[in-house]
């Protein structure tokens, strides 16, 4: 028989499909294949080794899995018919997360959309193979789907659409679902959905898929999913603590840029997949990749002595060792929570032109405006003192190097900020205040914020490496360099990451 694969797909539509853009992305052949470089490779040597992917969407890790194992298993098992069969029915499994990725899944795997017919490679009693799709229904309490988060005005839909209410984590038993073990549990699942919040709000979903598979206590497990979980953040302060915390986390390779993973697609925060070891424990071996390629690789545990999250880049653990070692205070301090003066985004009782009485003036997404002090919803002091507002969402792309941040302004008495912004610093000279937005310009600054940074908001607790200085004079990253003896090729290791600036400052009273 010729080669099932080889001859039937070529030009491959999976490395097609890989360059769609949405929240259940595929995943390219060849980033599959890297990850199935992650397992011992006797696996597919091993007869009785069982393999499930929990979210099939085009099929391509059981495809991929089905090739090594065509090959490894040919000694024991010669007949080729015999090996195809072997496999097939004992030894991959999936679940599908639509009905229509149901059928693309099968007819990537067994050449058919429907395996018992005669144009499958393999012969089934049924329709479904071991590719199996159940239309799930949600539970909803107070709205929300108790297993997934979902919003039920939104996913509470008529039976002919997807409910996207996902077999594998819609259930308090996911054992039950084909009654076996597996030694590997692989696949990229759907990463979010909607769940009903302001501006279009979202819950993750890629840490439910992990943890499940984790109560299934395979061998092996291998995922492909936003990296926004080393930080935390909505839904995911658990899982990181989990995830941080778990010495059978054994190989980490991080993309920061996505595309170097998925070409054609933004995901702030970039993409990770990762090797699960049940029967090992350790040190992580994290990979860093810039441009497609391997940056820097290390041995190291996940959570350093002096850090509260995992830092993603290899070579930013001398740096940030070296800063820790002052024992300054951070620039969190220095920064409010989100919704400083208690005005939303789309706050509208501002007037377009200063008046006797709204004379205070008011930074917003969009036109600016004018507001009065009854406007003022909380921290009423701050309006008649010297602060720095920064945009709450990071400027532009994942594309190296980065911005990290937007350009500050500097407040001057009489100015207050939506939501758009958040406030840094409350100083007593216009000039201390430009001293701070001056430190905000150097590439160090920006570099240890983007140390904690993984997704497009920068929060009061993204600043919390970044050292306070004496504001009395200017800083530069000379001299920053200079203090904490960054070494040469350090700064041209962050020089790959922070882009620099020629951001000049003016008061709002410019405006």
């Amino acid at each position: 028989m010729a080669d099932v694969y080889t001859n039937i797909y070529n030009p491959d539509v999976l490395s097609c499909l890989a360059n769609l853009s949405n929240d259940e992305v595929f995943t390219p052949p060849e980033i599959v294949n890297q990850m199935l470089d992650m397992l011992p490779q006797e696996l597919f040597s091993d007869p009785s080794a069982t393999f499930l992917d929990p979210a099939c969407k085009s099929g391509v890790f059981l495809r991929e899995i089905a090739k090594r194992l065509l090959v490894g298993l040919a000694k024991q098992i010669p007949d080729r018919q015999a090996r195809i069969d072997h496999i097939f029915h004992k030894q991959l499994f999936g679940i599908a997360i639509t009905e229509i990725t149901s059928l693309l899944s099968r007819r990537s795997v067994y050449c058919s959309k429907y395996p018992n017919g005669k144009y499958s490679v393999t012969h089934f009693d049924n329709p479904e193979g071991n590719i199996q799709f159940k239309k799930i229904k949600h539970i909803w309490r107070n709205s929300k789907c108790v297993f997934c988060g979902a919003n039920q005005s939104e996913y509470d839909r008529n039976e002919s659409l997807e409910t996207h209410a996902y077999e594998f984590i819609h259930t308090t038993h996911p054992e039950r679902i084909f009654n076996m073990k597996f030694d590997v549990i692989i696949g990229n699942p759907p990463y979010q959905l909607s769940d009903g919040g302001a501006q279009k709000s979202a819950s993750p979903l890629y840490h439910k898929f992990i943890q499940q598979a984790k109560k299934l206590k395979p061998r092996y497990l291998s995922m492909i999913v936003p990296a926004r979980w080393y930080t935390g953040g909505k839904g995911l302060d658990e899982f990181r603590n989990e995830m941080l915390t778990d010495q059978h986390l054994i190989e980490i390779h991080d993309f920061p840029e996505t595309s170097d993973c998925f070409p054609g697609v933004n995901i702030r925060g970039g993409i990770c997949y990762f090797l699960w070891s049940r029967d090992s424990k350790g040190d992580c071996h994290i990979t860093n990749y810039k441009g497609g390629k391997v940056l820097d690789e290390s041995t190291r545990p996940l959570l350093e002595p002096s850090a509260e999250v995992f830092i993603r880049y290899n070579r930013a653990i001398s740096i940030l060792h070296k800063v820790r070692a002052f024992n300054e205070k951070t620039m969190d301090s220095f920064v409010s929570a989100r919704k400083p003066f208690g005005l939303a985004t789309n706050y509208d009782g501002f007037s377009p032109v200063r008046t006797a009485d709204k004379d205070i003036l008011l930074y917003r997404f969009g036109e600016n405006g004018y507001v009065s002090d009854s406007d003022i919803e909380k921290n009423h002091s701050w309006v008649d003192g010297f602060k720095v507002f920064e945009p709450y969402a990071s400027p532009g792309s994942d594309d190296y190097p980065h911005l990290v941040l937007s350009q500050p302004i500097i407040g001057v008495p009489r100015t207050a900020c939506s939501e758009t912004y958040l406030v840094i610093g409350m100083f007593n000279t216009e000039k201390t205040a430009n001293n701070v937005a001056l430190y905000m310009k150097t590439q160090f600054f920006r570099f240890m914020l983007m140390l904690l940074k993984s997704t497009q908001h920068i929060t009061q607790k993204i600043y919390s490496y970044v050292p306070i200085q004496d504001f009395n004079q200017v800083w530069t990253d000379e001299k920053l360099y200079a203090k904490y003896d960054i070494t040469k090729d350090e700064q041209d290791f962050i020089d790959t990451l922070v882009k620099p600036v020629a951001w000049n400052f003016g008061s709002a009273d410019d405006d």
